[in-house]
């Protein structure tokens, strides 16, 4: 198949590199002219403008939006809602808020222009890894981009099949899944980085308090020196605690035992926040996931050895940088 790609940063390039090395065809727009050059020595049609990234696209037009979100994702799709035309799709696979989402398709239905939100995870990973992805909008329209979200996704791969799941292995299993209409891509996503916060925020405690086992607070005999990627390495090898994010963990620890190199001060993407919100919207307790949140904002103004690790496991699979000082 043939897509638009807008955005060609840390995941928006492997997105589309991804793409072209299942055998589909990108047209990618950027507003550095270094990151188009780059996707178009991998093989993408590259242009100068969205006008004329929608010029070069067969229709129906695909169009898949990678931006940051907020302000540049609305004027994009804005801009590319006036150059589409019935029955093309704008593809939002940013973080983008799902109520904005779902403002936005009904937007776009009377102009005949379909809208699908893509909750993307897998970061500077993907290109290597794939995409686990989380979609929402028209079943019609994710149906016929279905070829574009299996050569994104990650596949079967070694992962065990779940008891129970036999046959032909389905969506889900390869690492994607039509969520619900628009909007509800997004909101999975959200919860996902608000369970996401959760789990690195246990991480960094627990190793918080083994870093802080050799203290000069407790008493001397009390006092242990404990080996922090040594404990992350063999936590990493059958127990139950094992995951990507403690391999990244262990990554950074094994580099650098003190994580000299970050500052912990934490940033977060909002969707935290959300997730909150639409816990409180739906009277739903989240005593780990707002605790897990009101620690990333403690950690602008006290850092830990904990908040160094959530750094370093933030920078492992996203390419995140730390807030400046």
């Amino acid at each position: 198949m043939q897509i638009g790609i807008v955005g060609l940063g840390r995941m928006g390039g492997g997105i589309a590199k991804r793409l072209m090395e299942h055998g589909h065809k990108t047209v990618v727009y950027d507003q550095a002219e270094k990151a188009v050059a780059d996707i178009v020595s991998a093989g993408a049609k590259g242009s100068s403008s969205l006008q004329d990234m929608v010029s070069k696209l067969d229709k129906p037009r695909a169009v898949w939006v990678m931006l940051p979100a907020g302000k540049i994702t609305e004027d994009t799709i804005e801009t590319l809602s006036g150059l589409l035309e019935q029955g093309d799709t704008i593809i939002d696979g940013g973080n983008t808020f799902y109520k904005d989402d779902m403002r936005r398709a009904k937007t776009l239905e009377p102009k005949g222009i379909h809208y699908v939100d893509v909750g993307t995870s897998g970061g500077v990973w993907g290109l290597e890894r794939g995409f686990c992805m989380m979609i929402g909008g028209p079943k019609q329209q994710v149906d016929r981009l279905d070829p574009i979200f299996e050569a994104l996704a990650p596949g079967v791969g070694t992962i065990t099949r779940t008891t129970g799941r036999d046959g032909e292995p389905t969506r889900p299993e390869k690492g994607y899944i039509h969520a619900g209409p628009a909007g509800a891509g997004h909101f999975v996503k959200m919860v996902h980085n608000g369970i996401e916060y959760g789990i690195m925020a246990a991480y960094a405690e627990g190793f918080d308090v083994l870093k802080t086992k050799n203290g000069d607070h407790l008493p001397e005999d009390q006092r242990f020196e404990l080996n922090m990627p040594d404990i992350a390495e063999v936590w990493r090898r059958g127990s139950v605690i094992s995951s990507w994010l403690l391999d990244l963990a262990a990554d950074a620890l094994y580099e650098n035992h003190d994580l000299t190199e970050y500052t912990g001060k934490v940033a977060d993407s909002g969707e935290g926040q959300w997730t909150i919100d639409a816990a409180m919207e739906e009277a739903v307790p989240a005593y780990v996931l707002s605790a897990a949140l009101f620690a990333r904002y403690r950690s602008r103004s006290d850092n830990t050895f904990g908040d160094k690790l959530l750094s370093a496991m933030r920078h492992g699979f996203g390419g995140h940088v730390e807030m400046p000082q």
